[in-house]
């Protein structure tokens, strides 16, 4: 949500905050902590209170065909794309890639340069993700003969329109395609 192009002020607010509490807490709350598991209570709600007020993108488009075909967490869908879609998106998220890598922990990103700051917020959600256990791919999930379908559901999914850079069938063909 904090990328789309629904996305404002309030939104924002919530969406930046929601990416903060989820970094500190998601590691805890797959170990079972009390303390991650309350924290990630607060990022959901957090985070559902910003999209709820902006919409989503093809993270969630793409997520959802996965759910649908393959049965696939939509957690863990998301988690999946969610590095590939955000580096597809870059040019398109003025310097909000800086605050989403500082929100997550990563230092020095005031002294980046753009190029720097977007990579950095890309390879710290690629890294939360596995941490916790989330496969790098979807070599194990997706069939090649699917893409077709997945593509086409996803670019016909409600949430697409969200997404901060237009997305084509093929470009999400290429999105799924880069994951095998």
């Amino acid at each position: 949500g904090y990328t789309t192009k629904g996305a404002w002020e309030m939104t924002d607010m919530f969406n930046l905050k929601a990416i903060e509490v989820i970094a500190k807490n998601l590691r805890g709350a797959v170990d079972n902590t009390p303390e991650g598991r309350e924290g990630m209570a607060l990022g959901q709600y957090l985070t559902g209170m910003g999209f709820s007020n902006c919409g989503l993108g093809i993270v969630h488009s793409m997520a959802h065909a996965l759910g649908a075909v393959y049965d696939t967490p939509h957690g863990v869908a998301n988690a999946i794309l969610l590095p590939t879609v955000m580096a597809y998106n870059a040019d398109m998220t003025g310097d909000k890639y800086k605050y989403i890598a500082a929100a997550m922990g990563v230092e020095g990103t005031e002294s980046m340069s753009r190029e720097e700051y977007r990579k950095a917020a890309v390879d710290a959600v690629r890294q939360l993700s596995l941490d916790v256990g989330i496969p790098a791919d979807l070599k194990e999930i997706v069939k090649e003969e699917d893409i077709q379908f997945l593509a086409e559901s996803a670019v016909a999914d409600a949430c697409a329109p969200g997404n901060p850079k237009e997305a084509s069938l093929d470009d999400i063909i290429g999105l799924y395609r880069s994951l095998l």
